[in-house]
């Protein structure tokens, strides 16, 4: 299922919005990471320099098959080998990744979709006890000059509603990531 659109731009305008090794140090994106998921890669801003960092394998998503070509061929080009891009529907049918496999997962800038629920349910399947979720999103208090329409943005309130308490708990609550963005960190639950 297609993530609501919020108009990708031209690809250098869209990295122009990020400071990328900010961003993944203040996400908890390191080396102590051994397998992280990334739902929605795009252009890979983050899917590259997050697999540089980190000390095993990158799983990364997206349903367009154009952006996996691009983001598989710059992966090839910067030598990486912990790499897989997979052109999958994975809200749909889900990653088809192990049950508990992997410690990390990226939910950046698509949590606008209209079902986020199945989502939290594929995250939950995929990602170890402890296994931490890092999303961030446009802000909604403040102008921006891009992302998705304000109607269909989250606001962090809304993020700490939608996933189930069971089974997730918050890990690092809403802060300001940059000029344009929000970050939070949640953690699957010991059970």
């Amino acid at each position: 299922m297609k993530i609501r659109e919020s108009g990708m731009p031209e690809e250098n305008y869209w990295k122009s919005f990020f400071d990328v090794p900010e961003i993944l140090h203040a996400m908890e994106i390191n080396e102590s990471v051994e397998h992280l998921a990334e739902f929605g890669c795009g252009y890979g801003t983050f899917t590259i320099p997050a697999a540089k960092v980190i000390g095993g394998l990158l799983f990364a998503f997206d349903l367009e098959e154009e952006m996996t070509k691009l983001v598989e061929t710059r992966g090839k080009e910067s030598g990486l080998e912990n790499l897989a891009v997979i052109t999958r529907d994975f809200v749909d049918t889900g990653t088809g990744l192990p049950k508990k496999s992997v410690e990390y997962l990226m939910l950046f800038n698509i949590m606008h979709h209209s079902d986020p629920e199945r989502i939290y349910k594929e995250a939950f399947r995929i990602l170890k006890p402890g296994g931490k979720i890092g999303i961030i999103h446009w802000r909604s208090d403040i102008d921006t000059p891009r992302g998705p329409d304000l109607s269909i943005r989250p606001k962090p309130e809304d993020l700490l509603k939608q996933f189930d308490p069971e089974k997730f708990e918050v890990f690092k609550k809403p802060f300001n990531l940059g000029d344009f963005h929000f970050g939070l960190i949640l953690r699957k639950k010991m059970i």
